[in-house]
C-alpha cells in the first residue's frame, strides 16, 4: 500500500494537506458569490442610466439615502420593529403549528377533524384579513403579530403532517413489538423521523412572514419596513423605495441563514442536512 510523503511526515501535515484542499474550494465559493454580486450591481446601475433617477435609483443613490436614513434613526427602527413582528408571529406559528401538525400526522380522527379548516383557510391570503385585523384587534403590534403568525401556522403544520405520515410503518411497529406506548412512540420515533420536514416548513414560514409584513404594516404602522416603502412611495422617494426593499432582502437572507446554522448544529442527530 502505498504512502504519500504528508502521511509520512505525521498527523500534522496531513491536517495542513487537509486545509490546503478546503481552503480553494471556499475562494471559489466566495468568488462566485462576490461575481454574482458585482454582476447584479453592474445590471442595477445599467437599468439606473436606461431608465432615470424618477423609475430606478442608481446603487450610489441607494446608498446615500440608506446613510441618510440611518443617520436619523429611521432605517435602524424600521428593522427593529419588522424584525421583531416577523419573529414574534413565525415563532408562534412554530409553537401552534409543530404540535398540531404532529397530533394530525399521527391520530387520522385529529386529521379528519382539523383538516377541512386547514385546506379552507390556507387558501386565503393574510392581506384579505388586514382590515378586519385592524377593527378586531387595532393599529397596535397584535394585529400585524397574528397576520404573519396566520400565514405561517399552515404551512408548518403542513410540513410536520407530511413528516409524520413518511414514517415507514416498520418502525412504528418495531417500536410497539418493544413495548413503547403511543406517546413513546411519539417522542422516540415520530419526532425525530418528522425534524427535517419541521425545519423545512419554518425557512417556508420564515419567507411568507416576510412577504406578509409588508402588506400588514402599510395599513397599520407608523414604523417598520413595509411602513418605510409605503411613505417613500407618497413622498416620491424612488430611492428610499429601493432602501426598503434592500434592507427587507437583506434581513430575510440573514434570518434565514442564522436559522439553516442553528438547525444544523443543534439537529444534526436527526439528519438535518441544510
Amino acid at each position: 500500500m502505498a504512502v504519500t510523503s504528508a502521511e509520512a511526515a505525521g498527523p500534522a501535515s496531513v491536517k495542513t494537506e487537509r486545509r490546503a484542499r478546503v481552503l480553494p474550494g471556499g475562494l471559489r465559493t466566495a468568488g462566485t458569490y462576490l461575481a454574482s454580486i458585482l454582476l447584479g450591481l453592474g445590471v442595477w446601475q445599467l437599468l439606473a442610466i436606461r431608465y432615470g433617477p424618477g423609475l430606478v435609483a442608481s446603487p450610489r443613490d441607494t446608498v446615500m439615502a440608506a446613510k441618510d436614513l440611518a443617520a436619523d434613526g429611521t432605517l435602524a427602527n424600521s428593522v427593529i420593529a419588522s424584525g421583531r413582528r416577523i419573529l414574534i408571529g413565525w415563532g408562534l406559528g412554530l409553537v401552534v403549528g409543530v404540535p398540531v401538525g404532529l397530533l394530525m400526522g399521527r391520530f387520522t380522527m385529529m386529521r379528519r377533524l382539523l383538516d377541512p379548516y386547514i385546506e379552507f383557510f390556507r387558501f386565503i391570503p393574510p392581506v384579505a384579513f388586514v382590515t378586519l385585523a385592524v377593527v378586531w384587534l387595532g393599529i397596535g403590534e397584535s394585529s400585524k403579530v397574528v397576520l404573519i403568525f396566520y400565514t405561517s401556522v399552515f404551512i408548518v403544520t403542513l410540513n410536520t403532517i407530511a413528516g409524520v405520515l413518511s414514517v415507514g410503518e416498520s418502525k412504528l411497529r418495531a417500536a410497539a413489538s418493544l413495548g413503547a406506548g403511543r406517546w413513546q412512540v411519539m417522542r422516540s420515533v415520530v419526532l425525530p423521523a418528522t425534524v427535517p420536514h419541521i425545519v423545512t416548513g419554518s425557512r417556508l414560514a420564515m419567507g411568507n412572514s416576510f412577504l406578509t409584513i409588508v402588506s400588514a404594516e402599510i395599513v397599520a404602522a407608523q414604523v417598520g419596513l413595509g411602513s418605510l416603502i409605503w411613505t417613500s412611495r407618497n413622498y416620491g422617494r424612488i430611492d428610499w423605495v429601493f432602501v426598503g426593499i434592500i434592507t427587507l432582502g437583506t434581513l430575510g437572507f440573514v434570518f434565514d441563514r442564522v436559522l439553516r446554522l442553528v438547525a444544523s448544529r443543534a439537529l444534526r442527530r436527526y439528519g438535518v442536512k441544510l
